[in-house]
């Protein structure tokens, strides 16, 4: 397999598909010192030589196996067609391109389906509407190669097309400690996983419903000073799809458990943002002054009506008139009506006044429609995103689906994100948010939750520090490139706050296990983050695998490794011996607009048929186990 990139999202995922599935990586990155895309100021060059150690040394362990060549490391400025003929595209069995430049990736993406139409390919981009066309484009063109067949690559598998995002990867799970009652999400084409974290139970306490437990927390979670578990903790640390024997042994360990399946959120304001609500185009004031007017038209007409006997409609005629100067002089008239016609060209002169400032209000309004708008002052419970770069776009697009109020800070006033923020009419704070008063503005010390995720790593620990002290029990979400930096900090922050919900996390961390996935050839959903641990979720079919195909899905469940969680079905298909439970559909772009569904709470009993399509959650270990390639778990022997 080859990987192409020039940030810390290439050296991951190399060491994803060495250290988890055992892939022969060759790693094509530009020299060092030439990269032009840092991820974190000031540390990049750092992180990324430490996590070219990690490669190494993961290399290095598997090397010493039976899986051949370890692989290599290639030093190039672009992925040119020189670069990739040497790396063996033409021998390989899988491709992804993660540069942080999408015309980059296309480029290179375009000539490697030249040089090989079986080459399966993954593609970083962050444009997804352009990303579908790319996506079908590739595919159109690896099939066309092959004389309208299907192309396979060297493993056995089809040449597909696969492009992802980073952003949109891990902005569900950098979202979710938004939501009220949860902390993990996984999002794909309009199916929401919803994963709640809850405490041990209390004695005599009943634990709510669920659709399965998915982990358990480590045991020093509930230890402020504790650590997060990672593959390396044992025991102690959390524990990945257990059965039901390890969670009723298990006492004072929390536990991640799906409790809701699906989530509809109201549709974008896109399309109100250009026509404000009548609550917005006129002021309070303005419509109070409108208002008397109005009174005083209506009472004036009455007051006609009664001294001169008139018919209403008459009599409010000649108030209107009287009222725009526009009637005769009422000389030859009783003493009544002559009062009543000055009164009423009294109120004409104060009418003309609000009516000029009602105009200039509505001009002002439509005119600042499009800008930036202020916070709310009594804004409350919301909460304040940091940074509006391309994760922070995703997330405010995710948040303002899920209908959570939110305020931006951002100190670039034309930063990715600022387009996203007019078009969904979000509150945005200009200014460093370093700088004393713009957390302030951002109304902080109201805020629900903090989500810290500017490029700069000490940018985000420096402002939640300064909220924590604003506002000790925030909940904070930190966007930390380094991961022995955000251990440190979390662990510190967790001690000295322990009953606020702090959460450190890398999106490189949560997106190489999908881009790695998707480089084996298969569905991935999305994955949840257990501490330091990944969970992952991906749509299969049952067909070609033992270890479902033909057995029940008590049978095909294996701990610690992989659970079915759903069953896809196409509507009329009633299921043979099925007695479904909970059935929850699940609509979405690849589900032909409501021709097929998603069966959740499936009983034990139910037989996986070769023609079954499931969604399943496991390890990454287990994943790989379960889907590994099959030529190489021939080649070696298992």
């Amino acid at each position: 397999m080859v990987v192409c990139g020039d940030d810390g999202l290439a050296h991951r995922l190399a060491a994803e598909l060495r250290g988890v599935y055992r892939e022969q990586v060759t790693l094509v990155v530009p020299p060092t010192g030439g990269r032009v895309h840092q991820p974190v100021v000031g540390r990049a060059r750092a992180a990324s030589a430490a996590l070219r150690d990690i490669v190494t040394a993961a290399v290095s362990r598997g090397g010493n196996g039976d899986h051949g060549d370890p692989g290599r490391e290639l030093e190039a400025t672009e992925p040119t067609e020189d670069v990739l003929a040497e790396a063996g595209v033409d021998r390989a069995s899988a491709l992804a391109l993660v540069y942080d430049d999408d015309e980059t990736n296309i480029r290179a993406a375009l000539t490697a389906r030249r040089l090989n139409p079986g080459l399966r390919l993954v593609l970083r981009l962050y444009n997804r509407r352009l990303g579908q066309h790319i996506e079908g484009l590739l595919d159109q063109s690896a099939a066309l190669a092959t004389g309208g067949g299907r192309a396979t690559g060297p493993d056995g598998g089809e040449g597909s097309t696969t492009v992802l995002s980073d952003a949109a990867t891990a902005a569900p799970a950098l979202a979710a400690t938004a939501l009220v009652g949860t902390s993990k999400v996984v999002e794909t084409d309009g199916l929401l996983l919803r994963a709640v974290e809850r405490d041990p139970p209390r004695p005599g306490q009943v634990t709510p419903p669920g659709l399965g437990t998915l982990a358990l927390l480590s045991a020093t979670s509930n230890d402020p000073a504790g650590a997060d578990g990672s593959e390396d903790s044992g025991e102690q640390g959390p524990q990945l799809l257990p059965d039901a024997a390890a969670v009723e042994a298990a006492t004072g360990r929390g536990t991640v458990t799906l409790e809701q399946v699906s989530y509809s959120g109201p549709p974008l304001p896109a399309a109100r943002a250009g026509v404000p609500p009548f609550g917005e185009l006129f002021s309070r004031r303005l419509r109070w002054s409108l208002a008397g007017l109005a009174a005083c038209v209506v009472a004036l007409a009455v007051a006609l009506m009664v001294v001169t006997g008139e018919h209403p409609l008459h009599a409010t005629y000649v108030t209107l008139l009287d009222l725009f100067a526009i009637n005769e002089p009422a000389l030859d008239q009783d003493r009544g009506p002559q009062i009543l016609q000055l009164l009423s060209g009294f109120v004409g002169l104060l009418l003309l006044p609000v009516l000029l400032a009602a105009v200039l209000e509505a001009l002002g309004t439509f005119r600042t429609a499009s800008t930036l708008r202020k916070p709310p002052r009594g804004l409350g419970g919301h909460v304040v995103l940091l940074g509006l770069g391309k994760i922070g776009t995703r997330v405010l697009t995710q948040l303002r689906e899920m209908d959570i109020p939110v305020v931006c800070v951002e100190a670039d006033p034309e930063a990715r994100g600022m387009a996203t923020a007019r078009r969904l009419r979000v509150p945005v704070v200009l200014g460093d948010v370093t700088q004393e008063g713009v957390l302030e503005a951002a109304k902080i010390h109201r805020a629900h939750s903090l989500l810290a995720l500017t490029s700069v790593d000490t940018t985000n620990l420096e402002a939640v520090l300064y909220a924590r002290s604003v506002r000790s029990r925030l909940r904070v979400v930190l966007r930390l490139y380094d991961d022995d930096f955000a251990t440190a900090v979390y662990r510190t922050l967790r001690a000295a706050h322990p009953d606020a919900l702090t959460r450190s996390r890398s999106v490189t961390h949560l997106a190489a296990p999908s881009f790695a996935g998707a480089m084996m050839g298969r569905q991935i959903l999305g994955a949840i983050p257990v501490e330091r641990r990944v969970l992952l979720f991906a749509a299969i079919e049952v067909a070609g695998h033992p270890q479902l195909e033909g057995r029940t899905v008590g049978e095909a469940f294996r701990a610690g490794a992989w659970r079915v969680l759903a069953l896809e079905v196409s509507d009329g298909e009633q299921g043979e011996g099925t007695d479904r439970g909970a059935v929850s559909g699940a609509g979405g772009e690849g589900a032909g607009s409501g021709e097929s569904r998603l069966l959740w709470d499936l009983p034990d009993t139910y037989v996986l048929r070769g023609r079954d399509r499931v969604v399943l959650a496991a390890t990454r270990r287990g994943l790989a186990e379960l889907l590994g390639r099959r030529t190489r778990q021939a080649a070696n022997g298992r």
